[in-house]
């Protein structure tokens, strides 16, 4: 990879806290490689109080942009010029894209999420999911989701900062599209539990099961799941999550970690960044071994 960097290598850069367990470095520069482009994308530790400075350097350093994670996905917004309608949408942002110092935020989670599924054969229109969450991924979930035809969404989060999100994205649903979202406490366990026995796939979109959280899961009881659902934990680091393992434990026939979305999500990204389309396959041979 080093034989690709000179004085007209491109800079692309992964902007979250924390962030060194990404595999976002690998697939990007592997990519870059297979396809004989003159591009490094590298991982950067933001926090807050650096954000502001670190979007300016996207300017500065004339960067082709940048990957946004946790928890700088809806904080980056009032630093850019525009946002694509599905970041308008969502009030999120997962990737940034500089043209000539014009700063365009696009979310690519909710696609690359309803991607990883249908990678797997597997189609949730018409449909009832739970998700927990309501952060930048949860958001980009949420109402892709219900723009792609899924018909009931039942949001569980925390009363905490991102309450009003979570209250924002169901008013959205609602609002904007043909599927019936409701939000409910995550701090009622029996409603929870009721809500993912109906559904045909419960999703986690939060941190838990990442680390420090790696022994954690909001589902701790195998009963709470059916065979026929989909199990999805956005996590992916480790590649068998918490809950992975409760839902295999249930017998789930369909169980995956986020190696999937990251994977379709980073595609859609590179697609904007280069204007070519990833190597997938290739890639996808590189992560999942």
């Amino acid at each position: 990879m080093t034989e690709r960097i000179d004085g007209h290598t491109i800079l692309i850069g992964l902007m979250a806290y924390p962030i060194r367990h990404s595999m976002s470095p690998m697939m990007h520069n592997n990519a870059f490689a297979k396809l004989g482009l003159n591009y490094t994308y590298l991982a950067f530790d933001i926090t807050d109080d650096k954000l502001k400075a670190a979007v300016n350097a996207i300017r500065t350093l004339e960067m082709r942009g940048a990957n946004i994670s946790m928890p700088n996905k809806q904080k980056i917004i009032p630093y850019l010029d525009k946002l694509s309608p599905a970041a308008k949408l969502c009030g999120a942002v997962n990737t940034v894209v500089n043209d000539e110092g014009v700063l365009t935020g696009y979310t690519t989670d909710g696609t690359g999420f309803m991607q990883a599924l249908a990678d797997e054969g597997l189609n949730i229109q018409g449909k009832k999911m739970t998700l927990t969450g309501a952060g930048g991924a949860g958001t980009a979930i949420a109402i892709q989701a219900a723009l792609d035809g899924t018909a009931e969404i039942s949001l569980f989060n925390l009363h905490d900062t991102t309450w009003e999100s979570a209250k924002r994205n169901v008013r959205i649903i609602n609002q904007e599209t043909n599927c019936q979202a409701t939000l409910h406490g995550l701090e009622d366990k029996e409603d929870f539990k009721r809500e993912i026995a109906s559904s045909a796939i419960y999703c986690d979109s939060t941190g838990v099961g990442m680390k420090p959280l790696e022994n954690l899961s909001l589902v701790e009881d195998p009963s709470w799941f059916h065979q026929d659902m989909i199990v999805f934990d956005t996590v992916y680091a480790p590649r068998t999550t918490k809950l992975m393992k409760v839902a295999r434990q249930a017998g789930v026939k369909h169980v995956f970690n986020g190696l999937g979305m990251m994977l379709e999500q980073g595609a859609e990204a590179f697609k904007l960044w280069t204007g070519k389309e990833m190597p997938v396959a290739y890639i996808r041979d590189l992560l999942f071994k």
